[in-house]
C-alpha cells in the first residue's frame, strides 16, 4: 500500500515547532554579522588642489574615485543606476557648492552592453567650498563629506564612504598640494565648457527623433571632431541614453564648393519614452568630442529644439537615418512577466500541500450549492477574491518595503550581496523543505476543513484568503523570478503582476466551479505528488547556486569562502531542526530541535553575510613584471602578494594582515599598490618569478620601496607588525 503524502488532508493544526522556527528564523535574518570583507571595487578619498587654507576664499577639492577594470559610476543623469552624491559635514559658516559634473563617457557591460553615462577608471568630481573670512592663519581645519555611489560591471551594488581632509589655514596665497592639486587643477580645466568662437549648436525634432546640428565656421579653432567620436548626454532624460546616435558630416550646402568652407555634424537622437514631463522644449547636455588625436572635450548645450517635416532633421538635405552598431541588453517584455506570474500560481497547484484540496474543496462548493450551478460558480468567484485579496495585500507590503528602500537606496536589492545572501538563505530552506528535510507543518485541506465551517460564501473567501499563506512553504521555482521582477516594477505594473500569481493559483477553481463533473480527470492524489515536489527542488538549488556565482563577483574570494561554509552552516541548522522535531516527536526532543536548529541558523547567518565595503578595503591588481616596472617609474611603493585559493595558509594571512585596520590605512595613506599573483592555475611566469626568489609554492610576498635596490620578501606566515614594518610606518625593534 502507498503511504499518505505528507500534506493530504488532516484537521488543521498550526504546528508549535513551526512557529517557534519560523520566528527564529525571520529574527535571524533580520540581524547580520559584519565577518567576510566585501570588496571595494571603486576606492574613493577627498582630495585638494591646495596645500592650505585662505580665509574666505574659494577653493577647489575633489571626490576622487579610482575604479578597478571594467568597473564604473554614474554621472547627473545616470541611464540607469544613480548619481553619486555628497553630503558635507562642514564647519559653521562654511559653504559648499554642488558637484562641477566631468565629461562623462558611455558605461559599458563586459559584454559590450550600454549600461548609462558615467566615469571609469579614476575620476575627478570638483566641488568649490568656500570658508568664512574669520578663519584664523594658524588652525588647522578638518572637512568631512558622506559620499555616496553605484559601482557597477555585470552586476551593481551601491557604496558610501565619509571622507575626510584636514588643511592648515594660512594667510599668504596657497601653494598647490604636493599629491593631487596637479590632477585636480586639470580635472576643472576639462570640465563641459561653452563652444569656441566660431562654433554653433541647433536642433531639430521630426517625430521621435532629434537631430543635433554642429557646424563651425571656416576660421573656427581646430581639430575638427571626427564623426564617430561625437555623443551627446542628456542632462534631463529627454534624449534616450542607450540609442546609438547616427553621425552624418560634410560642408554646408552654401560652402560645399569652398575649400575650407563651413563644417557641419548632424547627430541623429531618439527622445526617451521615458522623457519626463516638461522636457523637450529645449536639448540640454554634454556634446562629448573627440578629434582624430585622440583628445576628448565636453561642451555644454543648452538651446532651443525646434520642429521639422517627420523624416528630415536640419538644413543641407540631412536626412535622419535610422540605426546604428550599438547594442542595449534585452529585457523581458511586461506581457512576459505576466505570463511567468500565472505559470507560477498555476504550478502552486501542483504542489502536495495543495493539489489535494482542489477536488475537495470544489465538491463542497457543490454540495453547499446544491444543484444551482451558478452558486457553485459564485464559491469559485469569492475563493478567488480571497486570494487576491491575499496577494494584492503582499504587494502593497512589497510597495511599502520598496518605497522606504528607494529613499535608503534599495532600488538595486538584487545586486546587494547583503539581499542577494538573504534570497540564497531563503530559497535553501525552501529547497530543503521540498526535499523533504524537514515540513513547515501547514497543511491547505487543514486550513480549509476549518475555515469551511463558516459556511456559505464567507467560508470560501477565507479560504483563498489562507490558500496565499498556506501555498508559500510549497513555492515553486517559476515563481521567483516573477516576484523578483514584482520588486523592480513601479507600484501598478506590481500589482498587475501580483494579479497575474492569483489568477494563477485560482484558475483551476474557477475551471472547477464552473465545470465541477471534470473533477473526475485530476489524477489521484498519491506518492507521485511526493515525487514531483521534490523534483521541484532542484531548480531552487540551480538558483542558490547562480545567487552564489553573482556574489562571487561582489565579494573578495575570503567573503565568498564564508558564505558557503554560510549556506552550508543553514543546512545543517535544517536538518537538525528537520530530525529531532519532526511531527509526532516528544516536547523535549522537539527543544532540542528548535534550540539547536535556532542556533546553527544565526551562527550560518552569521557566518555568511556579507558586510559592506569599507572605504579603505584593497583593490587588488594583478600582477604582471611589466606593471611592477611601471610603478616602479612612477615611484610608488608596491606589496605583491603570490597567492592561491587553494592555498589555507595564504588565505589566512590575508585575514590577518588585511582585516587589521591599521594596515589597510597605512596602505591608503603610503598610496601603496597592490599586486596579486594569483596561481590558482598554472602561470608560467609566476612559476619562473617564485624559482627566481628559490621558491617553489606559496604564500610568497615582495615590498619593493622607492630608493631600493630589490625588493624585501616576507615571510610565509604574516602579521600585521611583519606588513607594517616592511612597508616603513614601524620601526624594526
Amino acid at each position: 500500500m502507498l503511504s499518505r503524502p505528507s500534506c493530504l488532508p488532516y484537521p488543521f493544526r498550526l504546528r508549535r515547532p513551526f512557529s517557534g522556527f519560523a520566528i527564529a528564523f525571520a529574527v535571524v535574518i533580520a540581524l547580520g554579522a559584519a565577518l567576510p570583507a566585501a570588496r571595494a571595487q571603486v576606492k574613493a578619498s577627498l582630495v585638494a588642489a591646495d596645500a592650505s587654507i585662505r580665509p574666505g576664499e574659494p577653493f577647489t577639492v575633489a571626490l576622487r574615485l579610482e575604479h578597478e577594470e571594467h568597473w564604473h559610476t554614474y554621472w547627473i543623469n545616470p541611464g540607469t543606476g544613480y548619481p553619486t552624491s555628497l553630503e558635507w559635514q562642514l564647519p559653521a559658516g562654511w559653504k559648499a557648492g554642488d558637484i562641477r559634473w566631468p565629461t562623462p563617457q558611455l558605461t559599458r557591460t563586459t559584454a559590450g552592453d550600454i549600461t548609462g553615462n558615467g566615469y571609469e577608471g579614476v575620476a575627478y568630481l570638483p566641488v568649490t567650498l568656500t570658508p568664512p573670512a574669520d578663519l584664523k592663519p594658524g588652525e588647522t581645519v578638518t572637512l568631512r563629506v558622506k559620499a555616496g555611489w553605484l559601482m557597477c560591471a555585470d552586476v551593481c551594488k551601491p557604496g558610501e564612504a565619509t571622507l575626510e581632509l584636514a588643511r592648515p589655514v594660512r594667510a599668504e596665497p596657497p601653494a598647490p598640494d604636493p599629491e593631487y592639486g596637479e590632477a585636480v587643477t586639470a580635472a576643472v580645466a576639462d570640465l563641459p565648457r561653452a563652444l569656441p568662437e566660431g562654433w554653433s549648436v541647433a536642433a531639430v525634432r521630426a517625430g521621435n527623433t532629434v537631430g543635433l546640428r554642429l557646424s563651425a565656421t571656416a576660421d573656427a579653432a581646430r581639430p575638427w571632431p571626427s564623426s564617430d567620436g561625437l555623443w551627446f548626454f542628456s542632462d534631463d532624460g529627454f534624449i534616450a541614453y542607450e540609442e546609438p546616435q547616427p553621425a552624418t558630416s560634410g560642408a554646408a550646402a552654401a560652402d560645399s564648393g569652398k575649400a575650407g568652407g563651413k563644417r557641419e555634424w548632424t547627430l541623429a537622437l531618439k527622445v526617451s519614452p521615458a522623457a519626463e514631463p516638461g522636457t523637450g522644449e529645449r536639448l540640454k547636455g554634454v556634446l562629448r568630442t573627440t578629434g582624430a588625436d585622440g583628445a576628448v572635450a565636453g561642451f555644454l548645450v543648452d538651446v532651443p529644439i525646434e520642429t521639422s517635416p517627420a523624416g528630415v532633421v536640419g538644413t543641407g538635405g540631412l536626412e535622419i537615418v535610422g540605426s546604428g552598431g550599438v547594442t542595449t541588453t534585452a529585457v523581458p517584455t511586461f506581457g512576459a512577466q505576466l505570463a511567468l506570474g500565472f505559470l507560477g500560481g498555476l504550478i502552486l497547484n501542483l504542489m502536495p500541500c495543495v493539489f489535494p484540496v482542489l477536488g475537495i474543496k470544489i465538491l463542497g462548493f457543490v454540495n453547499q450549492a446544491g444543484s444551482d450551478r451558478r452558486k457553485v460558480v459564485v464559491h469559485g468567484l469569492t475563493f478567488t477574491a480571497g486570494v487576491l485579496v491575499s496577494f494584492w495585500a503582499l504587494a502593497a507590503v512589497l510597495a511599502v518595503l520598496r518605497s522606504g528602500g528607494q529613499q535608503l537606496g534599495w532600488g538595486f536589492q538584487l545586486q546587494s550581496p547583503v539581499f542577494i545572501f538573504v534570497m540564497a538563505v531563503v530559497l535553501l530552506v525552501f529547497a530543503l523543505s521540498l526535499s523533504g528535510v524537514f515540513e513547515f507543518g501547514l497543511s491547505a485541506t487543514g486550513v480549509g476543513a476549518r475555515l469551511q465551517s463558516k459556511g456559505g460564501s464567507a467560508g470560501s473567501f477565507f479560504t483563498g484568503l489562507l490558500a496565499t499563506v498556506v501555498a508559500t512553504p510549497c513555492a515553486a521555482p517559476f515563481l521567483a523570478p516573477a516576484l523578483g521582477a514584482a520588486l523592480a516594477l513601479p507600484t501598478g505594473p506590481s500589482f498587475l503582476l501580483f494579479t497575474a500569481i492569483a489568477l494563477g493559483l485560482s484558475a483551476p477553481y474557477l475551471l472547477l466551479s464552473a465545470f465541477p463533473e471534470a473533477i473526475k480527470l485530476l489524477p489521484r492524489p498519491g506518492a507521485w505528488m511526493e515525487t514531483f515536489k521534490q523534483v521541484m527542488a532542484f531548480p531552487l538549488y540551480a538558483t542558490v547556486g547562480g545567487l552564489v556565482w553573482v556574489l562571487a563577483g561582489q565579494v573578495e574570494e575570503q567573503a565568498l569562502l564564508m558564505t558557503i561554509f554560510g549556506l552550508t552552516t543553514v543546512a545543517l541548522a535544517v536538518w537538525f531542526y528537520g530530525r529531532y522535531a519532526a511531527p509526532g516527536a516528544p516536547s523535549r526532543r522537539v527543544r532540542i530541535g528548535i534550540a539547536g536548529g535556532v542556533l546553527l541558523l544565526a551562527a550560518g547567518t552569521a557566518l555568511g553575510w556579507p558586510r559592506p565595503a569599507a572605504p579603505t578595503d584593497i583593490v587588488w591588481e594583478e600582477w604582471s613584471p611589466e606593471r611592477v616596472a611601471e610603478l616602479q617609474k612612477e615611484g610608488r611603493p608596491i606589496y605583491v602578494d603570490f597567492t592561491a585559493r587553494w592555498c589555507f595558509t595564504c588565505q589566512t594571512n590575508k585575514k590577518l594582515v588585511f582585516g587589521s585596520g591599521e594596515v589597510l590605512r597605512v596602505f591608503r595613506d603610503k598610496n601603496i599598490a597592490t599586486l596579486r599573483a594569483d596561481w590558482t592555475n598554472q602561470d608560467q611566469r609566476i612559476t619562473e618569478e617564485l624559482a627566481r626568489w628559490n621558491r617553489a609554492t606559496v604564500p610568497f610576498n615582495l615590498v619593493y620601496l622607492p630608493g631600493h635596490d630589490a625588493p624585501q620578501p616576507l615571510p610565509e606566515l604574516l602579521t600585521p607588525d611583519i606588513v607594517l614594518k616592511a612597508v616603513g610606518a614601524k620601526q624594526e625593534s
